[in-house]
């Protein structure tokens, strides 16, 4: 009897009955594998620009990529935990990252201006890999994820509009 309850209760746990099929919730995983995946990267680059910002916008750009990058920190952590929540495994190392995300490394250390336009291009890649997800979670009827998505969407639009304003002029 006791063989039957342990095999009955590893069952139980690897189970998930959310009202989406596996498949769906596999392929919504994947999407947010890569909006992590791209979220991570920005965050990286936003953060090594925060260290490395020089000239005359250095306390404005300091101030606004710290901002920034301490939001993008929290959302890797929520996007990540989504993907848990689905079932599957976040993707969480360099190696991972780098396969994953639309979004390149930016070599070196770029003036001020470069640096601005490159998280621009970032925040909107980003933008552009939710939205392409968007789909699939609309059709899955996963409203945590389309939530999670808008609000994502709502985020890296914003910053890349700050960000395009510093160019304007």
């Amino acid at each position: 009897m006791k063989a039957r309850k342990d095999k009955k209760d590893k069952g139980a746990l690897a189970q998930m009955d959310t009202g989406i099929a596996h498949e769906e919730r596999a392929r919504i995983a994947d999407g947010l594998s890569r909006l992590l995946a791209d979220t991570y990267t920005v965050y990286l680059k936003t953060h090594n620009f925060h260290w490395n910002v020089t000239g005359p916008m250095f306390n404005t750009l300091h101030l606004m990529f710290e901002t920034q990058y301490n939001e993008l920190w929290l959302a890797t952590d929520l996007i990540a935990e989504r993907i848990r929540s689905l079932g599957f495994p976040a993707p969480g190392t360099y190696g991972e990252f780098t396969k994953l995300s639309s979004i390149r490394e930016t070599p070196g250390v770029p003036k001020a201006e470069a640096m601005i336009r490159l998280l621009v291009e970032g925040n909107e890649a980003v933008v552009r890999t939710a939205r392409g997800i968007f789909p699939l979670v609309d059709g899955a009827h996963d409203e945590p994820s389309a939530d999670l998505l808008t609000q994502r969407m709502q985020v890296h639009e914003k910053n890349a509009w700050m960000l395009r304003s510093l160019l304007e002029g």
